[in-house]
């Protein structure tokens, strides 16, 4: 009776939940550690800005971030990217900080409305 259909069907189940059950947590463990190297990278984004930023670039930036937060990443990607070639010999201060957004903003299409 041991070894009647329906407990050899009951294994199979309970092996496959096995096999799921450790790709979920495979899976788990992939995303904790992509997460973790991801939080990494920002931590040492931030120190190289820290590092290479004077505390009125950095409000300038920080300022930035709240109204065009994508401005502000290419803004930080410039600045490690500078940093790192070895092209940023002093720390950037907030006159070099303007400098920088105006040639990374696109130019502003202005318009005129004239009433007649």
């Amino acid at each position: 009776m041991s070894n009647s259909p329906d407990d050899e069907r009951l294994e199979e189940l309970r092996e496959q939940k096995r096999e799921e059950l450790k790709q979920r947590q495979q899976g788990t463990e992939e995303a904790e550690a992509q997460q973790a190297a991801q939080q990494q990278a920002e931590a040492q984004r931030e120190a190289v800005l820290k590092q290479h930023l004077t505390d009125g670039a950095r409000q300038r930036l920080n300022a930035i971030e709240m109204s065009k937060p994508q401005v502000a990443k290419q803004v930080k990607q410039q600045v490690v990217a500078l940093a790192q070639s070895g092209r940023v010999q002093d720390r950037i201060d907030e006159e070099q900080m303007k400098q920088l957004l105006k040639k990374l903003q696109p130019d502003s299409k202005s318009f005129d409305i004239q009433r007649r």
